[in-house]
């Protein structure tokens, strides 16, 4: 399964039938890398995971800081899917590095941010001395572009993207508001051009803001990727036959339930009367879980955080062992 972040361009493109194909662009740290993409030619579809790209399981831990990372390199993979002239292109966010807004990939295709004395903005975190913003003299022929979000969050404020997924990427409180500022100013100056409020639209926030620049400078569609999966899986009349799903993720908390995955599979088991067990490596406040979860398991309540990292698969065994025995009891 995928609701947008890794592993959205690989199982939705072996869902519809696509190829691998590879662009040379660069990472969220300005590095080169061959990132891949899946084309379908008989409906010209395309499929493009920015985790790929940006994503932060691409950076080694602690090397960088979100202020200096962007999602530029994006740009290269979306150059080389016009190139094949798509019908349809849907892009999973999620999983991200990044906290830009979409920013460093606007820059990249060519928009210019002004700051107040007329010069060009290099760095997101700076865009709170932005003035305007210029669009580029075309954008990329990509089809009916379609953002499969991750998460519901908006871009602002205490469920937005900075507060809610920037401490997992470094952010630390203390520069919360620098981060904001910088955001809510690039929303500010796309609604002046634009006369469009989309910071508030539901999976702005997602991938650091990249769905509010899909959005905003692409002009994106937003579904969640979950629904987009569910589709071209079928899933809905997979899970009416089943006896048990069985589902799980790192950890299981309030973002879990924001439109990820793990939440909406539970959702969907729940409406169809089938009972849904989650096993995670650790779980922590997910307020409304114990309404569409018939129970949940983590490996952290069998050993210790550090024997579970180390030996994931032993634990996840043995947590599985575990809930077959409880489960197989009711």
């Amino acid at each position: 399964m995928s609701d947008g972040g890794e592993g959205f361009g690989r199982i939705v493109g072996a869902l519809i039938g696509a190829r691998t194909k590879r662009a040379s662009t660069r990472d969220a740290a300005g590095r080169p890398v061959r990132a891949r993409w899946w084309w379908e030619p008989e409906s010209r579809t395309a499929v493009v995971e920015s985790a790929e790209v940006v994503g932060l399981a691409r950076l080694p831990a602690g090397r960088f800081h979100p202020f200096d990372l962007d999602t530029a390199g994006l740009a290269g993979v979306l150059a080389a899917v016009a190139r094949v002239a798509p019908r349809r292109t849907f892009i999973g966010v999620g999983g991200s590095a990044t906290n830009d807004g979409g920013f460093g990939l606007a820059r990249a295709l060519g928009w210019r941010f002004l700051s107040r004395s007329g010069s060009g903005i290099r760095r997101w975190i700076e865009l709170g001395d932005c003035s305007r913003v210029e669009p580029p003299g075309r954008s990329p022929e990509l089809g009916r572009l379609s953002v499969a979000v991750d998460v519901r969050n908006p871009l602002l404020g205490p469920l937005g993207c900075t507060r809610v997924f920037g401490p997992q990427k470094g952010i630390r409180p203390e520069e919360f508001a620098g981060a904001e500022t910088a955001l809510r100013r690039l929303s500010q100056v796309v609604g002046e051009r634009d006369g469009r409020t989309l910071a508030a639209v539901p999976g702005a926030g997602a991938a650091g803001g990249l769905g509010f620049g899909l959005m905003a400078f692409l002009g994106a569609e937003p579904e969640t990727g979950f629904a987009l999966f569910s589709r071209a899986a079928r899933l809905p009349e997979r899970v009416r036959r089943a006896d048990l799903v069985i589902t799980g993720e790192g950890r299981l908390d309030d973002q879990s339930l924001m439109g990820k995955g793990i939440g909406e599979l539970a959702r969907l088991s729940r409406e169809a009367g089938v009972p849904v067990v989650a096993i995670c490596g650790s779980t922590g406040r997910a307020r409304g879980g114990r309404e569409i979860f018939t129970r949940t398991y983590s490996l952290s309540a069998v050993t210790s955080r550090e024997n579970a990292m180390a030996r994931p698969r032993y634990w996840l065994a043995r947590t599985a062992e575990r809930a077959g025995r409880e489960f197989g009891q009711t």
